[in-house]
Parts: structure tokens; C-alpha cells; sequence
């Protein structure tokens, strides 16, 4: 059967889907798509320090549980860190959303655990997009061992309600889509484009990656110039 994406304002739509039982299945033609092709040339990326992250908008605040359960807000996750946020799932299959999104940051951890001083200023936010299979369980068992590493944050967080997802998602301007069938009915099908998120320690979006932008090396010079920003006059 022939699958067409239909663009879904983040309202009922996605709630429904969601709450209602739907365990969103990962896109259906994953295993398809061919991998993401290096976009970024790492030898014409200006130094740390060198360039400006102008603010792009306030990261909004919501209930968010972490993954031994407790509740929290995303205000308080983010806390005074410069943090790199995601939104994943843990069962997608898609070469070119969360595989693509967990490569480039276990490679930016790795970076992070040889740079104690930014490590100490940064963290790493993985938020699920379904708490409906997500719960706080999973994403621990998906966290494993970067929760136990304690050289370099990394929360790996749900929400306890499709409700309480929905205003994360829109203040951050993460676009969702459902599939429908040929007669326009929704499918299990939810897609998303992929974003990562740099916040500040003020907690304002300071720079949006997504395929063609999300590349290691990218992410640790912008968490670098960043530090250097707020670092006081020597």
C-alpha cells in the first residue's frame, strides 16, 4: 500500500495517535535509505571562538521525568550547563534521524571526555518523542552505560503524557509528521525531522543542526565558543 506523509500541526492529531495505544513505529522504508553522506568539510570550519552564536529563541520549560522516574523540569535538567538536545526514540531505525543523532554524539562524548574543562560546563540531553513506549525504564536501559559515565553528563529523559510533550516540541519548533494510507487515515507511521538543539546556560537556543550541519567536530567548536563566551576576562 502506498504511504504519503501529511504534515500534523503538533495538536490532537499527534495526541491521539500517541495516547490512544499507538506505539509509533519507526519510518517503514528505513532499511531502505541509504546513509547519510559527510556534508560538513571540517578543513574550511572556522576556530572556536572565532564566530558568533546569536540567541534564536527561549527554550521552553515543561515537566519531563528522568530515567529512574523522577519528575522534574526541563528548566531544571538544562540547569546553568551549555546542553546539546535531542529528541530521539529508542526503536528508530532510520540511518538518517536518531542512529545518525546517537553517532554524532557518542563521538561528541568521546571528545568531551578528553576535554575535562568543557565536559564540566556541557551536558547531553536525549528526549523521547513517545513517552507511550519510552517510559523511564527504557530509556535507562537505552541510556546504560553514558549514565553510569560520570566524565560527562548525559540525561536521557521522557515525559509522562503526550500532553506534556507537546509544548517542548512546539517551543522548539520540532516538526512532526503521520503517515496516511491512500485514504488519508493516520497510520502508526510518526516521522520527524531531525534537530539537535544547542542551549546556553540561559537557557535560549543558540544554534539548530540538522543532516547537513551535524557533524562532531561542528558541535564541539559551537559548545567551545559558547564556553568561551561565558568564560570571564583573563
Amino acid at each position: 500500500m502506498t504511504l504519503r506523509a501529511r504534515h500534523v500541526r503538533l495538536g490532537l492529531p499527534l495526541a491521539a495517535l500517541l495516547a490512544a495505544g499507538g506505539r509509533a513505529n519507526a519510518a517503514s522504508d528505513a532499511s531502505t535509505r541509504p546513509a547519510a553522506e559527510p556534508r560538513v568539510d571540517r578543513s574550511r570550519l572556522p576556530a572556536a571562538g572565532s564566530y558568533r552564536l546569536p540567541p534564536i529563541r527561549p527554550c521552553p520549560d515543561g515537566l519531563v521525568l528522568n530515567s529512574d522516574g523522577r519528575g522534574l523540569r526541563l528548566h531544571q535538567a538544562l540547569g546553568r550547563r551549555l546542553t546539546l538536545l535531542s529528541f530521539m526514540y529508542t526503536y528508530c531505525r532510520d540511518p538518517v534521524g536518531c542512529p545518525l543523532a546517537w553517532q554524532t554524539m557518542t563521538s561528541l562524548h568521546r571528545r568531551l571526555v578528553d576535554d575535562p574543562a568543557l565536559a564540566s560546563q556541557a551536558q547531553l540531553i536525549s528526549l523521547s518523542f513517545d513517552p507511550t513506549h519510552d517510559t523511564p525504564q527504557q530509556m535507562a536501559i537505552y541510556g546504560h552505560e553514558y549514565l553510569r559515565d560520570r566524565r560527562v553528563r548525559w540525561l536521557f529523559l521522557t515525559t509522562a503524557s503526550v500532553a506534556q510533550l507537546l509544548p517542548l516540541l512546539e517551543g522548539l519548533g520540532q516538526e512532526v509528521t503521520v503517515e496516511t494510507d491512500q485514504r488519508g487515515r493516520m497510520t502508526r507511521t510518526l516521522n520527524h525531522m531531525l534537530k539537535l538543539f544547542l542551549i546556553d546556560t540561559r537557557r535560549q537556543v543558540r544554534e539548530i543542526y540538522s543532516v547537513g550541519t551535524l557533524d562532531e567536530q561542528v558541535l564541539y567548536n559551537d559548545l567551545k565558543t559558547l564556553s568561551l563566551e561565558t568564560a570571564p576576562p583573563a
